[in-house]
């Protein structure tokens, strides 16, 4: 596929369409090593992947759910299951995180920029090989250092969810460029 095509099919493909077609780890490796080769500000390779699969990605989704139970203003049963449902259907979890240049270098949005990069050459990926991917950042994204071993400066952003799925991905038209655009 051409790169403006590839461009232009990305989708956020959300679990609840994934099939139970499971994820190599080679493919999941292509991935990462994509991501890898994301721009980055005086190289400071702020990105750090965190891979989840089988049981360790239903402990994140029980984690979660427990971690929403407990801190909603408004408990919902329905999104208590969710949660763990997403966790369940993926055929794979990456948790994105960043680790901040110790020195700071760099502002802080820099690394943030970057870490999105890498994910976004993950999706494009993704994409092309057609797999699904959705990425997440819920509000219980702030409690990851209670799941995870998170090293100093390190934060988790986001769930890059991923699977295979049978559905046609969904349509997208976007707003025109010209509306988003001014020239001086």
């Amino acid at each position: 596929m051409e790169l403006k095509d590839l461009i232009k099919n990305r989708r956020s493909v959300f679990p609840d369409q994934y099939n139970a077609t499971p994820i190599s780890k080679e493919t999941i490796n292509l991935l990462l090593e994509a991501a890898n080769w994301a721009p980055t500000h005086k190289r400071t390779e702020p990105w750090r992947f965190k891979v989840l699969q089988g049981e360790s990605q239903e402990e994140l989704g029980v984690f979660l759910s427990e971690k929403f139970k407990a801190t909603a203003d408004k408990f919902s049963e329905f999104k208590y299951n969710k949660i763990q449902r997403n966790c369940k259907k993926a055929g794979a979890i990456i948790a994105i995180c960043m680790e901040r240049d110790p020195e700071e270098s760099i502002p802080e949005w820099e690394e943030i920029a970057s870490t999105a990069m890498a994910v976004q050459n993950m999706w494009l990926t993704a994409t092309d090989i057609g797999l699904g991917a959705y990425w997440s950042s819920p509000g219980l994204i702030s409690t990851m250092d209670e799941f995870f071993n998170l090293n100093d400066n390190e934060k988790c952003i986001g769930f890059f969810y991923l699977g295979y799925y049978d559905a046609t991905a969904p349509e997208r038209s976007p707003k025109p460029i010209e509306d988003k655009v001014e020239w001086l």
